[in-house]
């Protein structure tokens, strides 16, 4: 009995042959691509790229005029009983709001940041009797027409608010002016860069990072006298206040590539 294997015939064998080959150059391909890739990843997370930069700082600076005013008003009353303290308080009060809301002043512009009622006493050999209720009450009004913020400081005292204060003046949107405060300081921190470029006989290609520090916006001062507890309200007259300026300053730290 004859046991020896058939031979493949030659188309069979070109076949398996052929077959053998693409399987091997696939899998050769296919290592070939995942080395590269391995490659490239170690060295874009192991290794930075190293580039030429110089950072520059530039400054830009917008002057502008406040045109919304905010004010502190309020009235403190006591009384033997607590109903006659908030009698007289909200009185007071109410005429007071009221006379915002007629001089222009938008009911949403007006807001109570206090209301609080506490005994009083008198303290006489070491032993504390109570002479009466305190109702304090206090509102922040938002004038946007900065012509009428003496009237209304002046009306306030003659109704009979005994806390007047904290007027401030500030920009009503200050984003827009912080936009263009960043546009100067990136404008001027460019020119600085080149400039400082072309003495070392380099280009400025792109920028490679940027940071910002916006300054905040000052407070005038608040002119005129002062308003208290112990003033006649009808001899009060208006004070004169002054919005002044404000200046909003961006300062950009920027590093540039160079070549």
């Amino acid at each position: 009995m004859d046991l020896k294997p058939t031979p493949w015939p030659p188309r069979e064998q070109k076949l398996y042959v052929a077959l053998i080959t693409l399987l091997l150059l696939s899998l050769s391909a296919w290592l070939g691509l995942k080395a590269r890739n391995e490659a490239r990843q170690y060295k874009f997370i192991g290794i930075p790229i190293e580039r030429n930069t110089i950072s520059i700082s530039g400054e830009g600076k917008v002057t502008a005029i406040p045109d919304v005013a905010t004010v502190d008003l309020g009235m403190t009353v006591e009384r033997p009983t607590v109903s006659a303290a908030q009698q007289e308080n909200t009185r007071v009060m109410n005429d007071i709001i009221g006379r915002m809301k007629a001089a222009g002043v938008d009911k949403k512009d007006i807001q109570t940041t206090n209301y609080s009622v506490y005994p009083a006493y008198d303290y006489m050999d070491g032993k504390q009797r109570l002479r009466g209720y305190v109702v304090s009450q206090n509102v922040r009004v938002k004038v946007r027409n900065l012509d009428k913020v003496s009237d209304i400081l002046g009306v306030a005292g003659r109704l009979g608010a005994n806390q007047i204060g904290g007027v401030n003046f500030t920009i009503d949107d200050p984003e827009a002016l912080r936009q263009q405060a960043r546009v100067l300081a990136l404008e001027n921190a460019k020119d600085k860069a080149e400039a400082l470029a072309a003495v070392v006989g380099a280009k400025i290609r792109r920028v490679v990072s940027f940071q910002e520090n916006v300054g905040g916006v000052p407070q005038p001062i608040y002119y005129g006298k002062a308003m208290g507890m112990g003033m006649a309200a009808e001899a009060a007259p208006a004070p004169t206040v002054e919005a002044g300026s404000s200046e909003i300053v961006v300062t950009a730290d920027v590093t540039y590539e160079i070549e």
